[in-house]
């Protein structure tokens, strides 16, 4: 892998050349991961690579088919789904993720380097070709659940290099395929691709682990949509009432107009979803009744162990280099060795 991201990033040297030379521009947006940059020509048509395309054909798929994205922070993974021929989404390609930053909880307030947690839409106007982090798309934080309660921050970004105030960085060469992959899909008729950012993928060892945590509740929200996508492989249909996600169809059609205001009746819940989310409850309660409430202490984001080998043998100015086109430094390079996650459940 380290040989393939420095080839990528001699690629973007030789191939893309700055039409500003050595000049990055003013004008960053303090809330976010967005500032105006140093300009490569035309890297937002940049295509998806051949050895990718070939996979998506083994797979029954086509550069134009709807994708979906998922994120783990705590795994510091991101998952790119795309439908196939049998109309189902499957599981495309896994990215290591370089950093991101915060702790696990959702995104309430400006500038508090949270990264977010929740369900998003991306749809064109939300890519940027001219990020500073080489290419990016915004998340659309806050939502409208998270815009009803209040919640500040704008520019919450996926991006390239190895750098987070709030957003998820995935190294320029994993940014470019990423990128690739949602354009190509909403320029073939998607309308939006959905975005599910999980604090960690959703196993009864998980919840157990963090069963006191002040989040839980918010996080088992987050579940019910986790499970159906789980078990029907089809984005599930969000809605927000009662300052909560829900999921599914309301029994008379109205679709709840305030986020805040009372949830309607809803369809009852698809049988399988409902005995995979009573399966996962019955075994996260064996699981505390053995004492498995282990809890987890951490000082800020985290990032893949992939990326923390190389940081903790190459040191920072390596990892920099080797992730971002302009070698934008590590963020925190510190705490990302902590390795805050090593001793957490392990998920399957």
């Amino acid at each position: 892998m380290m040989l393939q991201m420095i080839g990528f990033k001699r690629q973007i040297k030789q191939g893309f050349r700055p039409s500003l030379i050595g000049v990055l521009l003013a004008g960053v947006i303090a809330s976010g991961c967005v500032t105006k940059t140093l300009e490569l020509d035309d890297r937002g048509n940049i295509p998806i690579p051949q050895k990718t395309i070939a996979q998506m054909r083994e797979m029954g798929m086509k550069p134009a088919d709807p994708v979906l994205v998922r994120i783990f922070k705590q795994e510091s993974e991101l998952e790119v789904w795309k439908q196939n021929a049998t109309g189902n989404y499957a599981l495309m390609k896994t990215y290591p993720m370089c950093r991101w930053s915060g702790v696990l909880g959702p995104k309430k307030l400006e500038g508090d380097r949270q990264a977010p947690e929740g369900f998003y839409t991306v749809g064109l106007g939300g890519l940027n070709p001219k990020s500073q982090y080489y290419l990016s798309f915004d998340l659309g934080y806050p939502n409208r659940l998270e815009r009803a309660k209040g919640y500040t921050g704008s520019a919450l970004m996926v991006h390239g290099a190895c750098s987070s105030s709030g957003c998820f960085a995935i190294s320029d060469e994993h940014v470019a395929e990423v990128y690739a992959l949602v354009r190509d899909a909403l320029r073939g008729g998607q309308q939006a691709v959905q975005v599910q950012s999980y604090p960690f993928r959703m196993t009864p060892e998980n919840l157990a682990a963090r069963r006191e945590d002040p989040n839980f509740d918010f996080w088992m929200d987050l579940k019910a949509g986790y499970d159906r996508f789980e078990v029907l492989r089809q984005p599930p249909r969000v809605q927000f009432c009662e300052g909560r996600y829900r999921f599914g169809e309301p029994a008379n059609g109205n679709v709840p107009a305030d986020p805040l205001g009372q949830c309607p009746a809803f369809e009852s819940e698809i049988q399988q979803v409902a005995e995979k989310s009573v399966r996962d409850i019955e075994r996260m309660k064996e699981l505390l009744s053995d004492g498995q409430n282990v809890g987890l202490a951490y000082s800020d984001g985290g990032m893949n162990p992939v990326f923390r080998k190389i940081l903790a043998k190459k040191g920072p100015q390596y990892l920099s280099e080797i992730t971002s086109s302009t070698s934008v430094p590590v963020s925190r390079p510190k705490a990302a060795l902590a390795d805050p996650f090593g001793a957490g459940p392990k998920a399957r």
